[in-house]
This record gives C-alpha cells, structure tokens and sequence, in this order.
C-alpha cells in the first residue's frame, strides 16, 4: 500500500530552511502554485491515460503468453509477453512521464534563477567527474551518463552539481567460445564539486564507515589514517590525510553534522569526499535528486516543493560549513612545538 503523505501548509513546507529561502514563499503564492494548479486537469488526464494502458498491458502480456504457449510450447513467449506489456505500459505513461520533467522545471528553475545558477537536464560529461576518480572516490568506468546539473556559486565558492551513472563493461566467455557483453553499475549517485578560495595544503579523504563497496574503495588509499576527536564521528567515518593537523581542523563537528544531514536527506549511502588544492569533491550513492515526486499527487502539493527545497538546501549548507572556515595556522601552532 502507497504511503499516505501528510498534507502541509506553505509554512511547513519551508520549515527549518535557510533564510536565504524567505523568497519563495511570496514567489509561490504569485507564480508557482498558480502555474502548477493550472495542469492539474492535464495530470489528471494523464493518470487515467496511463491506468487505461496499465490494463491493456497485463491483458496483452496475459493473452500473448497463453496463446504463444498453446501454439508453440516455448518459453521465449514470455519474453515477448513481457516486452508487449512493458511497450504498452510505457506507451500509457508518456504524458504522465513528460508532465513530470515539466512540473520539475517549474519548480527547479525559480530556486536556481533566484541564487544565479544554472540548470541542465542532460548535460555533457563534467571535468569533476574525472578528479573524483582520479582522487579514488569513483572506480574507473567505460560509459556514463550524467543528469540535473547545477552550477553556480554559493558565497564566494563556484560549485557545480550533478548526477552520474557509472557502467563498467564486463565480457565473459563461455566453454563454447561464445562471448557475452554485460553493464554493470559502478556508482550511480550525485557529485559536487565546490573551489574555495582558502587552498587546502594537503589530501584529505573521507569515507563513510558502511558498506562493501567504501571498503573496496579505502583498499587503495596510501595516505596515513586520521583520528578524529569526536567519537561520533570517529565511529561514523575513516579519514585518510597527508595533513593531520588540516585534516582535523577541516573536519569540525558542524561540517560533519553537515555531511549526516546530506546524507540522509539525499537518501544516500557509501558517502565520500575528498579536499584537494582548493576543492572539495563529494560522490554519494542514492535516489535520483530535484525530481517532482509521485505524479499521482496534485500539482500543487507541498510534499513536493519541501523535497525539492530540502535538497537545495542540504547541498547549500555543506557548502556554507566549509567556506567559513578559518585558516588552520592557530590550530597548528598550538599543537607543534
């Protein structure tokens, strides 16, 4: 049974935001709600177009299975059944599909214009994605595709941020010779990327102490292990730094509290970044973000605007923690001879 979503008030739904986000309530209420509710009647008609080709699906997937099997005893019938079915039922859901890319630019576009960003569907591969790999937070990949791209600046930090598909090609062959092509999925998550103007003097790297996949990645690291002085978070994370003294200082209980909180708000996991130069680099595994949510709720539902304002918000906070930090040199002083 789907889950019943409680209904909020715009207040609710802006809750716990930033005060940079005061904004959009006014921007709501004058353009957004009035646009959205203006298609509630396309997205109704949506939905019952894609329940209708629902039936019609099972019906054929159902009527094709049984006949294929009557008349040639083959269990290949059932491949076509499924993909008769699944073409149907896509077919039904077009509208509903390209109604949700729409109501997701109207809701992503006013956030971004307001903050001077840009936003890009489909964008071209990112120069970041290469770093991430190179500083060990992604393993290497022979296709990919990327999505949701946002690039701008918080402060004084440019940032970009954006989706990733990652696929590993993987051939095998078998003791007759035949040879088979497989894709398989090395990260799928969000990246970001921020360039502070405070450079950082050395590497650090941090992993979320959870996962098969973060202890495949750590097996590579050649930096010395840092202890961290809280031990939430100590039991929480690995750190691996050339810099003990920068790493320690750029790891404050607020940035990490920061890193938890985009975690969990992302619905991620196998979180890891690292602080190179004067960047900093994040991969997180999970959902895709800055999506409109269950078309089968209304248009104007608030559910969707506080997730949608929730992501923003988690990215814009991390950013936040780490470009007003200080220089590490009165740290340093006081714990060097």
């Amino acid at each position: 049974m789907a889950k019943r979503m409680q209904t909020l008030t715009l207040d609710q739904a802006l809750d716990g935001l930033p005060a940079d986000f005061g904004f959009f309530a006014e921007r709501y209420r004058t353009q957004i709600q009035p646009g959205l509710a203006g298609r509630e009647a396309e997205r109704v008609a949506a939905v019952k177009r894609q329940q209708r080709y629902g039936l019609i699906a099972v019906v054929a997937a159902v009527v094709i299975a049984g006949g294929g099997f009557a008349l040639f005893n083959t269990p290949f019938v059932l491949a076509a059944a499924v993909a008769a079915g699944g073409g149907i039922w896509a077919w039904g859901g077009m509208a509903l599909s390209k109604l949700g890319h729409e109501t997701k630019l109207m809701l992503v576009e006013p956030v971004a214009n307001q903050f001077g960003m840009q936003f890009e569907m489909a964008p071209p591969p990112p120069g970041a994605m290469l770093r991430c790999r190179d500083l060990g937070l992604v393993p290497s990949w022979d296709r990919a595709k990327y999505e949701d791209q946002l690039t701008g600046q918080r402060g004084d930090a440019p940032f970009e941020f954006f989706e990733a598909h990652l696929e590993d090609k993987r051939t095998t062959t078998d003791g007759k010779g035949n040879t088979r092509t497989t894709w398989v999925t090395v990260f799928r998550g969000q990246c970001l990327a921020v360039r502070f103007h405070k450079p950082f003097e050395g590497i650090t790297k941090v992993f979320r102490d959870a996962g098969f996949m973060n202890s495949f990645m750590k097996l590579g690291q050649k930096l010395p292990r840092v202890k961290l002085e809280d031990p939430v978070f100590e039991k929480a994370f690995e750190v691996y730094g050339s810099d003990q003294v920068e790493a320690r200082f750029i790891l404050t209980p607020d940035f990490m509290e920061r890193l938890l909180l985009l975690e969990k708000t992302f619905e991620g996991k196998q979180l890891r970044c690292a602080f190179s130069g004067g960047e900093m680099f994040l991969c997180v595994a999970g959902k895709n973000l800055l999506e409109p949510g269950s078309m089968h709720r209304p248009m104007d539902d608030l559910n969707r605007v506080r997730e949608m304002l929730l992501d923003f918000a988690a990215v814009f906070l991390l950013i936040d923690a780490m470009s007003q930090r200080r220089t590490p040199d009165a740290l340093r002083g006081a714990v060097e001879p």
